[in-house]
């Protein structure tokens, strides 16, 4: 009796479709109000007000937190309209 196991990914296809996923890291400062930092991850990430208020308080208890995932070409215009606002965000 013969089983047919899924097909796994290869490391390679996993390391290739790694490196086209990239991150918006956004970190805490002692400038910017929670308010403005979830009106900014509403309007600039396309998030809920509920994943905004999260991703607001993840950021002032840990330090930073990943805000948004996806192609460069989505996120480096996102990435530099956080900056503009003020805020203190890296892509990686």
């Amino acid at each position: 009796m013969r089983l047919d196991l899924p097909a796994t990914e290869t490391q390679e296809e996993v390391a290739t479709a790694t490196a086209r996923e990239h991150q918006i890291v956004l970190h805490n400062d002692d400038v910017n109000t929670f308010d403005h930092v979830i009106r900014c991850l509403i309007r600039i990430c396309d998030h809920t007000a509920e994943q905004a208020e999260q991703c607001a308080y993840i950021v002032h208890y840990h330090g930073k937190c990943v805000v948004k995932s996806g192609p460069l070409e989505d996120l480096e215009p996102r990435c530099s309209l956080l900056l503009d606002a003020g805020l203190s965000a890296e892509l990686v």
